[in-house]
């Protein structure tokens, strides 16, 4: 009999090119593989389907509740791989404006969440990094929880990584793993790429994944730092890689929640009279 608290992950770090129909087809493949592998969550990252730039957001957006090749693609492999996959992030066109939208999918394939980029990517660190999101998208408008066959999961994309309010309200609304498509840079991501997922699984004592794309090998496009990795409620490392194409495997152990919160029970210690952090979005 299956035990509901272990479930296997997988993380596609996918190479993303500038032809989406072959952007789709790699990760179908990925995503076979990981099933294949025995994985019951499938991640992949952030704008899979395009390149990372604002001249491509417009160019690749799909309406998501329409005609959209990219979702249609996510939600096949789901229900025929009988997987819970959380596809990544992809450019969104919606109302007039464009957003970095994340798709969950359950093992029918039917939608179960959907996710829009809280944060907005916009930083300006001199003779280093620029960009700045908000020239193309918009961001979303709260947090999303989502009930899936694997647990309880809450939803970010990059950026919403650096933000310790959002996951204290996924902590608050009893999700056990968060998932981050994110595509951190080659400046910022040596540093604070694994720092901010550990803060984020410590503080909240829940598990943190999170799914980059592979390193481009053309030095004119955006450079992801890869590193795709799974954190556990102790702040550990569960698996990990480097820049290159490839799928990082975790066996993880929602009981392990319980275990580090009776042990250091800071849940129930926290000075609720002093401080709190409120949710809005409810």
């Amino acid at each position: 009999m299956r035990d509901t608290n272990q479930v296997k992950i997988a993380l596609c770090q996918l190479s993303v090119g500038t032809d989406k129909a072959v952007n789709i087809s790699n990760a179908q493949r990925a995503i076979k593989e990981a099933a294949d592998a025995g994985a019951r969550l499938v991640v992949l990252p952030e704008m899979w389907n395009c390149p990372y730039s604002n001249a491509s957001f417009p160019v690749y957006a799909e309406d998501i509740d329409g005609d959209s090749p990219s979702v249609k693609a996510m939600s096949q492999c789901a229900r025929e791989l009988s997987i819970t996959l959380v596809a990544g992030s992809i450019p969104e066109r919606s109302g007039g404006k464009l957003y970095n939208t994340c798709m969950v999918f359950g093992t029918g394939g039917e939608v179960l969440g959907k996710h829009r980029k809280v944060h907005l990517f916009d930083i300006d660190i001199p003779g280093k990094m620029t960009f700045k999101e908000s020239l193309t998208l918009s961001p979303g408008n709260g947090p999303t929880v989502v009930d899936t066959a694997v647990g309880r999961l809450g939803i970010g994309i990059c950026y919403d990584l650096r933000f310790p309010e959002l996951a204290m309200i996924y902590a608050n609304r009893g999700v056990q793993l968060i998932v981050y498509p994110g595509a951190f840079n080659t400046v910022t991501g040596p540093l604070h790429w694994e720092l901010l997922q550990r803060g984020r699984a410590l503080d909240n004592q829940l598990f943190v994944a999170t799914c980059s794309p592979s390193r481009s090998g053309d030095p004119t496009a955006y450079q992801a730092w890869g590193h795709s990795t799974v954190v556990g409620p102790f702040a550990e490392v569960l698996a990990t890689t480097g820049h290159e194409e490839t799928t990082v495997y975790a066996e993880v152990d929602f009981e392990q929640i319980v275990e580090r919160r009776g042990a250091i029970p800071v849940q129930v210690q926290k000075r609720y009279d002093l401080y709190e952090v409120v949710d809005k979005s409810l």
